[in-house]
């Protein structure tokens, strides 16, 4: 009897532990947030010829932010929604203004995206993914020839479109690479008064590569 039960004992646990060895099963499903850093750089539109290097002006720097999300697993295809709220170092260097650019000395502040995504499993723990939605962000503007802002800025209205590849490093947390273009096409301005300009056309490019770490509930 006894050996009977020692055989029944080694016998699951030879079963049991290929299984515990396995990592959890990621599903890409369900609602997560995450964290964001990367590299921002926004310039003049692929419209504007500046064959002069002085009017071909653009800033860059470093984006970081937070985002949140839901995904739903379709099987092979996994599609979702998301939403951002990111910030930047990037700045001109420039004191006098362009009309290439056409927002002379600023720097970039707070944008806002909302989205969608679809994908499909690569493996049963990698994601690629492309996505789209709205964008908007503001420019605030610089006074003079220092780093100080004003209370005017530009909002500029866009869209975005990026790539990017989802790890899962077990159930419930994850890793993304992603590369972002944007396209903002309107704009108006925000006086330090209060008072606000009407629309107008702009023709601004935006490009990031972000790297971001979440948790999925």
């Amino acid at each position: 009897m006894r050996k009977i039960l020692a055989a029944t004992l080694l016998t699951g646990a030879a079963v049991a532990s290929p299984a515990l060895a396995q990592e959890p099963n990621p599903t890409f499903t369900g609602p997560r947030v995450e964290a964001i850093l990367g590299y921002d750089r926004t310039g003049a539109g692929s419209s504007v010829d500046n064959d002069n290097d002085r009017d071909d002006q653009s800033i860059d720097g470093l984006l970081y932010g937070v985002g949140a999300g839901y995904d739903v697993n379709l099987g092979s295809a996994v599609i979702g929604v998301e939403g951002e709220y990111t910030d930047s170092t990037a700045k001109s260097s420039r004191t006098d203004f362009t009309d290439q650019f056409g927002f002379g000395r600023v720097k970039q502040g707070r944008d806002l995206y909302i989205g969608a995504r679809a994908g499909i499993l690569a493996s049963p723990n990698t994601l690629v993914y492309v996505k789209g939605g709205y964008t908007n962000t503001k420019l605030n503007v610089l006074a003079g020839d220092t780093n100080q802002e004003t209370d005017t800025n530009f909002k500029l209205d866009g869209w975005r479109i990026g790539a990017g590849v989802e790890r899962a490093i077990n159930a419930n947390t994850f890793a993304k690479l992603e590369y972002r273009y944007s396209k903002y096409e309107d704009a108006h301005i925000d006086f330090a008064n209060g008072a606000s300009s009407d629309e107008f056309g702009i023709d601004t490019d935006r490009h990031q590569v972000v790297a971001s770490v979440g948790w999925r509930f």
